[in-house]
């Protein structure tokens, strides 16, 4: 579009954002910032206070819905995937003749079923998902478009209209979306998730201790960390909405739930085979040589929570590693080839896990080694199995209210970190994005 075109589409257009958390917030500050006319609601509860809170923004604050739904062009609804239905059934009425409509949600199946369900008919359907957390700067990530029911020029006008995100836009359906993100985020979250139910379970901070030690390590924290420091609905909505990320949560259980056994039976050439046909079946494209990896341990060293300075690696088995790398190779999954749509978190996961099973330096070797005839993870392997098991319990059960209560309760456990961790985390992913290359098969 020429400067002129943009110009009418700013002065005519209104943007319109349902749901004022993290990511309702960020798109709003940022539309606005650019010169769109934006206005935004969050709950109606929350007007009183909201209309101080944001008194000095750009953007107008709203009562609720029906009014953003009146005057809005482009509506956007950021809400957790859990309540989209109900929140579109209430305000979709409203919606504004001729409009556009488009949601925020992890996972599209149901939003799109919404849309179809309680918008008007004239209505065109236009989808969006930043494959990012609010903290995370959204210059070169992925935003996914998903045009399920609009008009070329339509079309154009949204990617437009967040052009000024600086995103790289990844043109998917619906369908392609929620298989994608069940490929690139499900199991990373349960593994991290996981790892921090295990260390609540045993009540330590594995940053005080002496075992949790190397850049692998702290990898495992920061994210961990990072991810206990968001809100529950962000990780619950992907999980239990969409039914790509059961299976692959459910195989990430049976997984590491396999692999201990063959620990703790004492199989080392069983656990050897099953781990190298894994390997070879996920990296076997790569050249083995450490300078084309992802990552290397001297950079993940440089992000550590402790105030120790670094000393000699602990036996560990990595577990939650050798289980994520069966796991793809159990559904038939080559991570590489959703690098272009794929999150912060899923890209530093999948460089973490490449350094441990490629690195020359034969970690995978002594990592099997150890989760043999080491017992100094033993009991922590087997709090992080029953933990695994547990959130694949929780999602099969599709209960929301449990998956918030076990996240939150996690949540509270390492509180006095939260802040300092997300901060480390944050110049971490910083620093790792821009050394990692991107790679597709």
């Amino acid at each position: 579009m020429t400067p002129e075109e943009i110009q009418v589409l700013q002065d005519t257009k209104t943007i319109g954002i349902i749901g004022l958390g993290d990511m309702g917030l960020l798109y709003a500050r940022r539309f606005s910032e650019a010169g769109w006319k934006v206005v935004g609601c969050d709950r109606e509860d929350l007007f009183d206070s909201n209309s101080d809170k944001y008194k000095d923004e750009k953007f107008k604050l709203l009562l609720n819905g029906h009014y953003v739904s009146r005057l809005a062009d482009f509506i956007i609804y950021s809400v957790e995937a859990e309540n989209i239905g109900k929140i579109v059934s209430l305000y979709g009425p409203s919606t504004k003749l001729g409009a556009i409509v488009g949601g925020q949600t992890s996972c599209k199946s149901p939003e799109i079923a919404a849309f179809e369900k309680y918008l008007p008919s004239d209505v065109e359907i236009i989808s969006l998902h930043s494959l990012h957390g609010p903290k995370v700067n959204t210059t070169g990530q992925p935003l996914v478009v998903i045009n399920h029911r609009g008009s070329a020029s339509s079309v154009a006008f949204v990617k437009q209209l967040v052009s000024c995100l600086q995103s790289k836009i990844v043109d998917l359906t619906a369908e392609e979306h929620d298989r994608i993100t069940a490929d690139t985020q499900a199991v990373t979250h349960a593994a991290f998730l996981s790892m921090g139910v295990a260390w609540a379970k045993a009540k330590l901070y594995p940053w005080q201790t002496g075992k949790w030690i190397g850049g692998i390590e702290n990898a495992k924290i920061n994210i961990s960390l990072r991810i206990y420091s968001n809100k529950w609905h962000v990780y619950a909505g992907l999980a239990i909405t969409n039914p790509a990320a059961h299976k692959q949560i459910m195989q990430y259980a049976q997984s590491t739930t396999d692999l201990f056994t063959l620990m703790i039976e004492n199989k080392p050439d069983e656990l050897r085979e099953r781990i190298m046909k894994a390997k070879e079946f996920v990296f076997g494209h790569l050249n083995p040589e450490e300078e084309d990896l992802l990552l290397d341990d001297s950079l993940l060293q440089q992000f550590s929570l402790s105030r120790q300075p670094p000393g000699k690696t602990n036996p560990n088995s990595h577990l939650s590693l050798l289980a994520i790398v069966d796991s793809w190779y159990q559904l038939g999954i080559v991570p590489y080839d959703h690098m272009i749509c794929s999150t912060p978190l899923f890209r530093i996961f999948l460089g973490v896990t490449e350094y441990l099973f490629c690195s020359p330096q034969g970690l995978l070797e002594k990592a099997l080694e150890d989760a043999i005839s080491a017992t100094e993870f033993r009991f922590d392997d087997l709090e992080f199995t029953i933990a695994a098991r547990g959130w694949s319990d929780i999602i099969a059960f599709g209960d929301f209210k449990l998956y918030q209560k076990e996240f939150e309760k996690t949540q509270d456990f390492f509180s006095p970190m939260l802040n300092e961790a997300n901060a480390l985390g944050n110049e971490m992913i910083r620093v790792i994005l821009n050394k990692v290359k991107e790679k597709s098969t």
